[in-house]
């Protein structure tokens, strides 16, 4: 079996038989008849089942393993007791706490502060 990752797509080719039914039993990839490749977007729960049954190239495990971080710290932001803002936000009135912690998990999410705080 082949893959690429091209930008947040998942690219797999030449997968055997029981591959290609285990895949596409998932509903999160399509055949792309054109190019002979299933395609999909690569979101954590895709490439964590793929890794459950194939070794995955190092630039996508690389992808999940980044995904898994950011995962972590928006599950540790949801149930801090005490949330800090990560960013000063342009909101005039004093933030609930959570507020702090939607906005908080929202930049994390979006990549606009590291999944370590930063």
């Amino acid at each position: 079996m082949k893959m690429a990752l091209q930008g947040n797509t998942l690219l797999i080719k030449e997968a055997d038989n029981v591959q290609f039914t285990v895949i596409k039993s998932w509903n999160k990839m399509k055949w792309n008849k054109r190019l002979s490749q299933l395609e999909g977007i690569a979101d954590l729960e895709l490439l964590d089942k793929l890794s459950s049954i194939v070794k995955l190239p190092p630039a996508i495990e690389a992808r999940r393993e980044s995904l898994h971080r950011v995962q972590d710290a928006v599950d540790r932001e949801r149930v801090n007791p005490e949330p800090v803002p990560m960013y000063k936000y342009p909101v005039k009135l004093p933030l609930y706490r959570h507020q702090i912690r939607g906005a908080n998990m929202a930049m994390i999410t979006f990549g606009f502060i590291e999944p370590d705080g930063k």
